[in-house]
């Protein structure tokens, strides 16, 4: 049995990301078998007990995730070629009526605030930002099962082979793509369900099977929906809901 890193241990434990783990673990926050850790590059063998303390278990339970219906002409992360990120949008005027977390909004919760997946700029619908490492490798750790599910709404013919073939036989960059689920919503708009999130993914799947995209929205990350949640509005994830 081969001792691996702490940070990594503790990352695939779901106690943290790797980089909450080196800040816990310089912090004397972690203890391995009862005993405080303070060294980085420690390692562990897999059957030791991890444990975070009090301290860092307060800094978790105090950090925020926001859920926010992003409109079209925001990017998802850091500013490019002019387009604001959709982080800008989080200022208490935009904060929905219907957040009933009673959560008041401070400065602080935008710090280390960043996305937890993308949502192309010419797309709108449920954007995650989080300060919460547990909640970004859930959604976007390579090992991620969550499902996204989007309306997309499109304009040419689909045949019943390209409808199974975006089921499942498609490749993108090489790669085959995981099945998904996509079935006819009306009459010029398809739901998907998927569980990755390549670079435009819908919008390259559909050009494979002669589709072009003129609308997409995000309805749907894990469990949490987008609702009545307005366009260009934000709620924080209330302590009782979670993605799983």
């Amino acid at each position: 049995m081969e001792p691996i890193r702490l940070s990594k241990r503790m990352a695939e434990l779901g106690l943290c990301s790797r980089r909450e783990a080196d800040e816990y673990i310089s912090r004397g926050w972690v203890e391995v078998d009862g005993v405080v850790v303070n060294v980085l590059g420690s390692k562990v063998l897999p059957t030791q007990n991890i444990q975070l303390r009090k301290a860092a278990q307060t800094t978790q339970a105090n950090r925020v995730t926001v859920l926010i219906n992003k409109p079209i002409g925001y990017v998802s992360g850091q500013a490019e070629d002019g387009y604001e990120p959709a982080v800008v949008l989080i200022k208490p005027e935009n904060q929905w009526e219907g957040d009933t977390t009673g959560v008041r909004f401070v400065r602080e919760h935008l710090q280390s605030l960043v996305p937890a997946g993308r949502l192309d700029i010419d797309s709108t619908g449920l954007l995650v930002l989080t300060q919460d490492g547990r909640i970004a490798r859930t959604l976007i750790g390579e090992d991620s099962k969550v499902e996204k599910e989007y309306l997309v709404r499109v304009e040419g013919q689909l045949s019943q082979s390209g409808l199974r073939q975006l089921n499942f036989g498609l490749s993108l960059d090489g790669k085959a793509l995981k099945p998904a689920k996509v079935r006819w919503q009306n009459d010029d708009q398809l739901r998907f369900v998927l569980q990755e999130g390549k670079k435009r993914q819908i919008r390259r799947m559909c050009e494979l099977v002669g589709l072009k995209v003129v609308g997409l929205r995000r309805i749907r990350i894990g469990n949490i929906t987008l609702d009545d949640l307005p366009v260009g509005q934000w709620r924080y994830l209330a302590a009782d809901e979670s993605f799983l």
